[in-house]
């Protein structure tokens, strides 16, 4: 018996009741380097709820970006304000500074490497898109008053019921959000590619896959 296939296909039910458990390339009952299938389902599933995430972010972020919408103080000692007015979101990232640029690429590894070194692995035993608590954890040097998930404890109080309807909710909204983020990149990038976007995104002429120009 393969409980975590089990798991994947409840899982699938629930969040699409219509679709319920469609895996045309057969990823569930495969592995990778070397691992046994469960742990390769804990792969696939923390990656997807981890994209998922990102693409959230980076969805709602757009729009903020598309309307202006930035901090009052500036974004350097010498007084550089937040480049909104450089124009789309792609066009406001290659504006940033190098030192700014690697600031955030820095601390997302950071999190990256957190996340993979504290607490159990999600590949052995460890639940799938589970961020550790960083109160939990000495590999931080310095007090850190707030945790990456839930900083204010709102969730801690909920059911297990509660949870397992939250975690559907956030997988169907990942998986929009990547769509939609991917949307708003590709019609910049080819104009007409996505038609329902057509004349609301502006066109970008720049690499979205070179953070560094």
């Amino acid at each position: 018996q393969n409980a975590a296939l089990d798991d994947l296909k409840s899982i699938a039910e629930k969040s699409n009741p219509v679709l319920k458990f469609y895996d045309p390339l057969e990823l569930s009952s495969t592995t990778i380097w070397g691992n046994s299938n469960d742990e390769t389902i804990a792969f696939l599933r923390h990656s997807e709820i981890k994209h998922g995430r990102v693409a959230m972010a980076a969805f709602v972020g757009y729009i903020v970006q598309s309307n202006g919408i930035h901090w009052p103080f500036p974004i350097d000692f010498d007084g550089t304000p937040y480049p909104y007015a450089a124009g789309s979101p792609p066009e406001q990232w290659d504006a940033l500074s190098d030192a700014a640029k690697w600031q955030i690429i820095l601390f997302v590894g950071f999190l990256e490497w957190f996340s993979e070194a504290a607490g159990t692995h999600y590949m052995r035993g460890g639940v799938p898109g589970a961020f550790p608590k960083f109160s939990d954890h000495k590999v931080i040097p310095h007090p850190v008053p707030f945790n990456l998930f839930d900083p204010f404890g709102f969730s801690s109080g909920k059911s297990a019921e509660a949870k397992e309807k939250g975690l559907i909710k956030e997988l169907n909204n990942g998986r929009l959000a990547m769509i939609g983020i991917l949307g708003f990149i590709s019609e910049q990038r080819v104009e007409g590619s996505v038609p329902l976007l057509k004349g609301l995104v502006s066109h970008y002429d720049g690499e979205t896959m070179a953070p560094f120009g």
